[in-house]
């Protein structure tokens, strides 16, 4: 096998890519550890402390901190825990009147000594706010004032001079989507909570169900066993889903009658048949609360172009055709 060969200009920037890995890798490990040791009580106490709550959740920091603590509240946000961002500097001129007693305010700051959070952290003292600190900082004052101290540990940076915020952004984005996972299955926030959150997009998409996007009563091709094929022709070609599903005496889907099938029967007397002499006696079906992602790999699996969704009792409740999943995205 030839080996690949890097300019070394190239081959620098690979090895600097391993190190940086490495070294924020370690930095996980490192709270992982802690995770298993001092920072699990302080941990349960900050799911306990949030889940118990009225209120929202208030994130805030400063820097590199504040960007973090962004993404942490639109990830609680989204996930069943209402939060928001404030900027500690914009608290300071009005915004600490979007925080009421009922909320709970995680601060960020990795010495714990930024003192642009001075203001939001007094104003939580004074309003007896529950105050979670995530810090390095062991007695830095952030840690000194919170209800909760996250105390992170102190790993080295991925950056060469040990000034860039690498490893640790890493560590409280790990420790912040650890919080939100904790909280969500606390709640039992489920695949349909979270789709509530997530209309649009790919996301969304891959969250519909099938029950959503089907088409019912009149638009669903049926007719009963005995029709002539000759009808179920017509049936066929006036509703335009490709096929005609068939119904026994008491309304339960027995058979399935598609383009293929008329096909490949052409050399029969077609006026002189029934439906029971050329359908499909086990056609593919699909429930109502199914996923629409799982119904279109059925389809493409198959090779097909539309399912029957049914009911429990085996009834035709809709059908769902490959340009409905083409339309929400999910094909």
């Amino acid at each position: 096998m030839t080996e690949t060969v890097f300019s070394p200009l190239k081959a620098d920037a690979i090895a600097s890519a391993l190190r940086t890995v490495e070294t924020e890798r370690n930095g996980l490990a490192s709270l992982e550890k802690a995770l298993q040791g001092p920072l699990a009580a302080p941990f349960a106490a900050a799911v306990e402390s949030i889940y118990g709550i009225t209120g929202r959740v208030i994130v805030t920091g400063v820097g590199k901190s504040g960007h973090i603590g962004s993404k942490m509240a639109a990830t609680f946000a989204s996930t069943g825990t209402p939060a928001f961002f404030v900027h500690p500097v914009e608290a300071n001129h009005g915004d600490l009147g979007m925080i009421t007693r009922n909320d709970v305010i995680i601060a960020m700051s990795w010495s714990g000594e930024s003192t642009e959070l001075k203001g939001i952290i007094a104003y939580s003292r004074r309003f007896r706010i529950p105050l979670i600190a995530m810090t390095a900082g062991e007695t830095s004052t952030l840690a000194r004032e919170a209800d909760v101290l996250l105390l992170l540990p102190k790993e080295q940076e991925a950056c060469p001079h040990g000034l860039a915020p690498t490893t640790s952004t890493l560590m409280q984005l790990a420790i912040g989507d650890a919080l939100a996972i904790a909280l969500l299955e606390s709640r039992g926030f489920t695949a349909q909570d979270f789709r509530t959150f997530h209309p649009g997009g790919k996301l969304g998409a891959s969250l519909t169900h099938v029950g959503d996007i089907m088409h019912k009563d009149e638009r669903i091709p049926l007719v009963s066993s005995g029709t002539p094929l000759t009808e179920a022709v017509m049936v066929l070609s006036r509703k335009r889903f490709g096929c005609v599903g068939v119904l026994d005496d008491a309304g339960r889907l027995c058979g399935i009658v598609t383009e293929g099938d008329l096909a490949r029967n052409l050399a029969r007397p077609l006026s002189e048949l029934q439906v029971d002499d050329i359908m499909t006696r086990t056609p593919k079906t699909v429930k109502a609360s199914a996923l629409a992602t799982s119904a279109a790999a059925m389809l493409n699996e198959m090779g097909i172009s539309a399912l029957i969704v049914i009911d429990e009792d085996n009834r035709p409740v809709g059908i769902v055709h490959f340009h409905d999943f083409l339309r929400v995205g999910v094909a």
